[in-house]
């Protein structure tokens, strides 16, 4: 059964495009370049980017290997091979992240772009907006998992390296 898709790419074009922003606006700061990896890790996604995926591994042949040390069975020589097709996660890597966590704000940069700042440099203009995205992707995902007859819940989490299987 093919699936429809459409809705998650118009996010990720959303994503892609709110990430090429915030990367421009902290180019000073944003070491990320191919070989950069400390963030390439065996994460677990929403079905709907799951089986994304999984459609676009078969139009690509991917050297999959099993991970050892919880590192993304899609990456190869410091390479993702999915680039293309990776979750929102990784499209978001390295980049000021603002979210809530136990009713706080919180702020989260990568340790290797953004050496030293403080808190307060950070607002809502010049950070990315995970909870915003996150609530835009369960969205999406809910609508997915109703129309496609998946037998998930709207909370199921999938790992990645199951794609090996």
């Amino acid at each position: 059964m093919p699936y429809n898709f459409d809705d998650y790419k118009k996010l990720i074009a959303e994503v892609d495009q709110s990430v090429k922003d915030l990367s421009e606006l902290h180019k000073d700061h944003m070491l990320c370049k191919k070989g950069c990896d400390l963030c390439c890790m065996d994460y677990s996604v929403l079905p709907v980017e799951y089986m994304a995926i999984k459609e676009a591994l078969k139009a690509k042949h991917v050297d999959i290997h099993e991970s050892v040390d919880g590192s993304c069975i899609f990456l190869k020589n410091h390479e993702c091979q999915i680039y293309e097709s990776r979750p929102i996660i990784c499209r978001t890597h390295g980049l000021p992240l603002l979210f809530m966590n136990d009713d706080q704000w919180e702020l989260s940069a990568c340790e290797l772009n953004f050496t030293e700042f403080d808190d307060e440099e950070f607002k809502e203009e010049n950070t990315f907006p995970q909870d915003t995205y996150n609530s835009k992707l369960f969205m999406i995902n809910k609508r997915f998992i109703e129309r496609s007859g998946l037998e998930y819940s709207n909370f199921d989490l999938l790992e990645i390296s199951s794609l090996i299987d």
